[in-house]
């Protein structure tokens, strides 16, 4: 298999990137200029149903755009989020990651395009990619809180909103608007290009957009040397994809009515993969293996046979969506918008193992959304609606540890807002019913589920905020968590489902605290969520690396805090503090397994003429509050450093260049979050240099 033959010199470009943001710093700190400059606007958080601003959401948000994203964009969702406060990722090699909020992952945390549910298999397993192209994305959102309510009521850690602009919303002023962006990365010698495109004229606009990406093995940090691995590079750990849309759209007056037809492909490498447990099954609660359960593993059960790089499984992924999407402002009297969300996803991945086809996953599902936004009735302003999605899921092969199933879901939502004086009130509620069918044995369990979140935001001085949050949220098993009987060898595991599992029934409490203009900026939150009938892959056996997983249900908390403070020091310069840390337990004392770590960093960022520039030191903790047959993870710290400069071709377009380097001291890092963490560490030292351009 060959990769790009672009890479970037590593020890040139290093000092010359450390030299530059010296000397942009030092010229930044030179400038004596006021430091009165106004506040940014806030950004309209288009996931929280009324238009909102992110200084008047209830609990925290975060968002991404515009320069801020294109520095945080990586190939993943996962990894493009895992660096905000709060939020880590599910990390298994470079194909797949998926976000964590507040230590909870898989169908507690919902991921959406633009409103709608992104319908792929990520959350049966960590290795299974999100159909999610961040190279793509305009913005992205993450709630938590009443707001986030309205969009599941499984969303117990919270919603990821991808937007994008494959639908086109308007036609554009001058007929026609675009953007592209090359670059290139040494970490793993990666290539990746994006495009897109929209035209119009009279009603109808059409969008075309595009992403390709090609990288190879990564390298990992310095002092990582398994046995039967020459290099530091991750054998398997290759990702190639790309992903187009073609979106049109008829734009009128009072809204628009449009439809995408999106096709992603995608072809990576699963690390840490272990044949030497194919002979393995379970008897009651223990594990009994044949002649090649003896095989030699080393730690967390991957052995030198793989660590070689031998027979890597790879993942050969298609998926095709098309998406419709609709708004209509003012359609009846009393009525301020009426808005669509539909889709339809054909999604298949192959599991490929000595070039054959070993297992295939498939899932084919269909979703609808329709809300209606009303005028305000006595000083209340909400919406309600109503939400379906149908999913039809099946595996054939060797790993079929789960039987076709099909899974039924309608859920009924309104959120209402209630606004008096400085304080600002929301409440939601949300009935939920599921039926999940196992095809091969018949065998169908219905779930209805009431859902309720109260809040309410104080804005007790001007940019000053405080709000709190109550939210009841109750969460039905998947048809994974059901009906899973078998072994799983991407994450050397036998998984065993129960299908006389309960809902889960969270009740959260939320606190905040926001500055949001003068010198001194922050935002600091703290939770406590307590879960009852917590659904978790409980290790009852264990043996050579290969875990039991029965799951089974306790009553579980989930405690943390998080935020950031920003000091603007002048006009041109500011240093920014940030952290999470989460605890989680059963309600007996028990820990729970794959819990991240505590974090805190120190961001220093700077800004002159047409010069942007950042540099941050990341601080991880060791994580030694683990599970049951779990180890402890070392506390690592990464350097990291951005620099941009941006100029004006002719007018109205701006380029810009961009250098941004990861882990510059190349510290050899694990994520405790991962299934692999030792068989795949975090990527070492890695230099992109890109160039985007808007017109």
């Amino acid at each position: 298999m060959t990769y790009p033959a672009s890479r970037l010199h590593r020890p040139l470009l290093q000092p010359i990137a450390l030299a530059a943001l010296s000397t942009l710093a030092g010229a930044a700190l030179a400038q004596t200029a006021p430091t009165d400059i106004p506040d940014l606007p806030p950004v309209t958080v288009s996931a929280s149903g009324l238009q909102l601003g992110t200084n008047e959401m209830i609990t925290p948000v975060s968002v991404l755009e515009g320069d801020e994203l294109a520095h945080r964009r990586e190939a993943t969702l996962g990894e493009t989020l895992g660096n905000e406060p709060g939020i880590t990722q599910s990390h298994f090699g470079a194909g797949a990651s998926r976000p964590i909020i507040r230590g909870m992952d898989g169908p507690r945390v919902q991921l959406l395009s633009d409103g709608a549910q992104i319908h792929d298999v990520s959350t049966i397993s960590p290795d299974h990619a999100v159909t999610s192209e961040p190279m793509l994305a305009t913005q992205i959102e993450v709630l938590r809180g009443p707001s986030a309510l309205v969009y599941g009521s499984g969303a117990v850690g919270g919603v990821v909103n991808v937007l994008d602009g494959k639908v086109p919303t308007a036609v554009p002023p001058k007929g026609h608007e675009g953007s592209a962006e090359l670059r290139a990365n040494t970490g793993a010698r990666e290539g990746t290009g994006a495009f897109a495109l929209t035209g119009g004229a009279g009603p109808f606009a059409v969008h075309v957009e595009g992403a390709a990406r090609d990288a190879g093995a990564y390298r990992v940090g310095k002092g990582w040397t398994p046995e039967g691995v020459p290099t530091r590079k991750l054998p398997g750990s290759f990702n190639r994809s790309d992903a187009g849309s073609l979106g049109l759209s008829w734009v009128g007056e009072r809204g628009y009515l449009g439809a995408a037809y999106t096709h992603q492909t995608a072809r990576y490498g699963l690390p840490g993969h272990e044949h030497g447990h194919a002979g393995c099954d379970a008897d009651g609660n223990r594990l009994h293996c044949g002649e090649h359960g003896e095989h030699e593993t080393g730690e967390d059960g991957h052995g030198a046979h793989d660590a070689g790089g031998e027979d890597i499984p790879v993942v050969d992924l298609r998926s095709a969506r098309m998406d419709i999407r609709g708004e209509l402002r003012q359609p009846w009297p009393g009525f301020a918008a009426l808005r669509l969300r539909a889709g339809v996803t054909d999604y298949v991945h192959d599991e490929v193992e000595d070039g054959a086809i070993a297992t295939t996953f498939k899932n084919r599902a269909h979703d609808a959304r329709v809300e209606l936004q009303h005028e305000p009735i006595a000083g209340f302003k909400g919406l309600f609606g109503l939400q379906t999605a149908q999913r039809n899921f099946s595996a054939e092969g060797e790993e079929a540890y789960v039987q076709p199933t099909s899974t039924r879901k309608t859920g009924l939502f309104m959120l209402e807002e209630y606004r008096l004086g400085d304080w600002r009130l929301e409440a939601a509620l949300r009935h939920d019913r599921q039926t999940t069918q196992a095809r091969s044995s018949g065998v169908e369990r219905n779930h209805d589920g009431v859902s309720a979140a109260l809040g309410a935001v104080w804005q007790f001085r001007p940019g000053y905020a405080v709000g709190t949050s109550l939210t009841r949220a109750s969460r039905a098993p998947t048809a994974e968590e059901l009906y899973a009987r078998g072994l799983h060898m991407a994450t050397s595991t036998y998984e065993r489902g129960d299908a006389d599992l309960r809902p889960e029934t969270a009740r959260n409490v939320d606190l905040s605290l926001r500055k949001t203009s003068g010198d001194t900026t922050f935002g600091v939150s703290l939770f406590h969520n307590r879960i009852g009938n917590y659904i978790y892959g409980r290790t009852l056996d264990a043996r050579d690396g290969l875990q039991l997983l029965q799951y089974s249900q306790a009553d579980a908390r989930f405690t943390g805090v998080e935020g950031q403070l920003r000091q603007r020091l002048n006009r041109h310069l500011g240093v920014t503090l940030f952290g999470d840390s989460v605890r989680a337990q059963l309600a007996d004392g028990g820990l729970l397994p794959r819990i991240p770590a505590t974090r805190a960093g120190l961001r220093l960022d700077a800004n002159g003429n047409a010069w942007e520039g950042r540099i941050e030191w990341v601080q991880v903790a060791r994580q030694n509050r683990v599970a049951a047959f779990e180890s402890a993870t070392p506390g690592y710290g990464m350097l990291n450093l951005g620099l941009s400069h941006t100029v004006q071709l002719g007018n109205t377009t701006p380029w810009q260049l961009y250098l941004k380097a990861n882990n510059l001291t190349n510290r050899l890092a694990y994520a405790h979050t991962s299934f692999i963490k030792n068989a795949a560490p975090l990527m070492g030292r890695s230099i992109t240099l890109g160039s985007r351009v808007a017109f």
